[in-house]
């Protein structure tokens, strides 16, 4: 058993940041900031999509610094490795933005896990050689693939939807703010502790 998780919208939580830093920068009036969502509609609005883009570019680089876990989320990585479930990250994530200054994303991303304890042996003890960022979603397919990934986690219901997904993998949908109707073949759950409620009958034989 190996279970494979999604890094960004899955592991962080960027609710607040977008708003935030889409505020400072100028880009959007404070009506339109009440989530990444809403900051992204008003500048597809407007036609700026190329400073929404420059824009995440950011908020995954240095932004990246007032983003915190999803509640739970450590919890269940520490728990997983208390009684021996290997989990891995894999994540659509190219190293420089498509636009803008070219901050190393994947620098920021390693960075982050360590600064909140996912390396750390005494907490979720995530080994390094377990983490890809993938340039683009088919590797990130093959990714999942190729590490042996029998579950796994993503927010992105086009991603678990595609035709290219490994069929032997059970696929969750992490949906906290429960934006998505049910599916066929995908399990939705809204929060960190309704994995571990979806996965304790794997736990119990183990």
């Amino acid at each position: 058993m190996l279970i494979g998780v999604d890094f960004d919208n899955t592991i962080v939580c960027y609710d607040d940041v977008f708003g935030k830093v889409a505020i400072e920068q100028g880009l959007v009036p404070p009506s339109a900031a009440s989530s990444k969502a809403s900051v992204r509609a008003h500048l597809r609005s407007i036609g700026q999509e190329d400073r929404w883009t420059e824009l995440q570019g950011y908020v995954y680089g240095p932004g990246m610094i007032d983003a915190a876990p999803f509640p739970g989320v450590v919890k269940f990585f520490e728990r997983c490795r208390e009684i021996g479930i290997p989990l891995a990250i894999i994540s659509h994530r190219t190293r420089f933005p498509y636009v803008g200054e070219a901050h190393d994303l994947h620098k920021a991303a390693c960075d982050w896990l360590e600064r909140y304890g996912f390396y750390d042996s005494l907490r979720a003890g995530l080994p390094v050689d377990r983490v890809f960022f993938e340039d683009t979603k088919e590797a990130k397919l093959k990714r999942i693939a190729t590490v042996g990934c029998t579950h796994f986690l993503d927010d992105l219901p086009e991603l678990l939807s595609l035709q290219g997904f490994p069929s032997h993998v059970r696929r969750f949908l992490f949906d906290p703010h429960s934006l998505h109707e049910p599916m066929p073949a995908i399990d939705i759950v809204t929060s960190w502790s309704g994995m571990e409620t979806l996965l304790d009958e794997v736990w119990t034989k183990q």
